[in-house]
């Protein structure tokens, strides 16, 4: 919940506690799971060794519990995302392939406070890693259909799933394809208050900000500020802008 609303050194003091308490309970799935938080917090800080320290210590530990598939698949996927940050192609191709591999493979285990990681969830991770090594077309493939299976699902998954696949249109130059389907993002609803989402939105701003040459996609600028400026009141007391309003 911290890292959700922006405050992520509350959320990194939070880890900081409950690694030990699991540690000492004996609860080696949930100090895993612990360490996968951690390692998607310091990707999200830019400390892309840090991420993948902390994805190899929650690997170690999930290898010393009770077999859980979606744990370990969701450590190898946080792995595969810090090598792939920092430019390693192969081994993050191995984690990812790994990851895949994992996930497919078995039935999981019962436990009551781990973080869901499903095929949904691979899905957009595997979209975000594909595109860090800037293979576009086997990304969009994995973002769509993370699209595909959180249609159903949470409201902010979605959102996330969509601002990635507009990313990678726009990467690969599909600048049509990146306003349809950013024409679909901006008619999720406005109360959604989900800082990440804000946060994102703010970033896919300014990506796209670098081709308001092209007509249509400079039409979509401005329904895109518009909407943005409506989000933004109806969230004021809740929300504070990383950086404030993107111009």
């Amino acid at each position: 919940m911290a890292h959700d609303s922006g405050q992520d050194d509350l959320a990194a003091r939070h880890f900081s506690r409950a690694l030990p308490l699991a540690r000492t309970s004996g609860d080696l799935p949930l100090a895993a799971n612990v360490a996968a938080s951690n390692s998607h917090l310091a990707l999200q800080t830019g400390d892309t060794a840090g991420a993948a320290r902390w994805a190899q210590t929650g690997l170690d530990l999930a290898g010393r519990g009770p077999r859980i598939p979606s744990l370990t698949a969701r450590l190898q996927t946080m792995q595969a995302r810090a090598l792939a940050a920092g430019a390693q192609r192969t081994p993050a191709v191995r984690a990812l392939e790994a990851a895949h591999d994992t996930l497919d493979g078995s039935a999981d285990a019962a436990h009551p406070w781990l973080s869901p990681f499903d095929a949904a969830a691979l899905a957009s991770e595997s979209a975000l890693i594909l595109r860090d090594l800037e293979q576009h077309d086997q990304a969009l493939t994995q973002a769509e259909q993370a699209v595909t299976l959180r249609e159903s699902g949470r409201t902010r998954s979605l959102a996330l799933s969509r601002i990635v696949l507009v990313d990678i249109h726009v990467r690969r130059g599909d600048l049509d394809a990146a306003v349809s389907v950013g024409d679909e993002l901006l008619s999720m609803s406005p109360t959604l208050g989900s800082i990440r989402v804000v946060h994102q939105l703010d970033d896919l701003r300014r990506l796209l900000d670098r081709h308001k040459g092209y007509g249509p996609l400079r039409e979509y600028l401005v329904r895109f500020d518009d909407a943005r400026r409506a989000r933004m009141l109806l969230l004021a007391d809740i929300i504070t802008p990383r950086g404030g309003t993107p111009t």
